[in-house]
Parts: C-alpha cells; sequence; structure tokens
C-alpha cells in the first residue's frame, strides 16, 4: 500500500496554521514550516501576555491611587496601611476608579484611612 502525502488531515492541520499565520509579514504567511513557528511563537506570547496583562493594570490603579492620595497629603503605603487599620476592603481597580471619577467619595476614603491612622 502506498503512502498518504496529501490526505485531508495533514491538509486541515496545514489549512489551520497558514489561516492563524494571515496577516504575517514575508514567508511566515505562506510558507508552512515557518508559519508553523510563527504561529507557536504567536500564541505563547499571546498566552503569557494575557497573564501579564492583570499585573499591569495593577500597576496601572497604584500610580492613579498614589497621585491622587498625595493630593491629599498621604502616600499610597500609608493610605493602604489606614484601609487596613479602618477595616475597608475596597479593591484597588474600585479605588482608582473612585480618584479618576468620584473624587469626593475617594476623599472620604482618604480621610477614613487618616483618622484610623491618627493622623
Amino acid at each position: 500500500m502506498s503512502r498518504a502525502v496529501d490526505g485531508s488531515k495533514r491538509k486541515n492541520h496545514r489549512k489551520k496554521i497558514l489561516k492563524l499565520a494571515k496577516g504575517y509579514w514575508g514567508r511566515r504567511h505562506s510558507n508552512y514550516k515557518t508559519a508553523k513557528d510563527a504561529v507557536a511563537k504567536a500564541l505563547f506570547y499571546a498566552y503569557r501576555d494575557r497573564k501579564d496583562r492583570k499585573g499591569d493594570f495593577r500597576r496601572l490603579w497604584i500610580i492613579r491611587i498614589n497621585a491622587a492620595c498625595r493630593a491629599e497629603g498621604l502616600s499610597y503605603s500609608r493610605l493602604v496601611d489606614g484601609l487596613n487599620k479602618a477595616g475597608v476592603t475596597i479593591n484597588r481597580k474600585v479605588l482608582a476608579a473612585m480618584a479618576v471619577e468620584d473624587l469626593g467619595a475617594f476623599k472620604a476614603v482618604v480621610a477614613q484611612a487618616k483618622t484610623a491612622l491618627g493622623a
């Protein structure tokens, strides 16, 4: 029996890889051998960076909170310490949104942290 080199499974797999490589530069979008490597690397980067995005947003929120609480005469670390002592459980995402959109509410939270610190 002869060996099948152009079977539907093989063709479908190559087609899938080349479809994923659509838009890549040079041979990477049309040559299976190079497209396979490019797609593997791209999928790895996508997986890794989905995890990294969470840390990026956390850093952004901390920067925004720090900028807003320094205007109130308090550093970020002192604010977080004060909120912990006051028993306030607001996450950084909400604190950052308050600092940008609702400054009055943010000032009230900062005031609570200041009283808990005894400053």
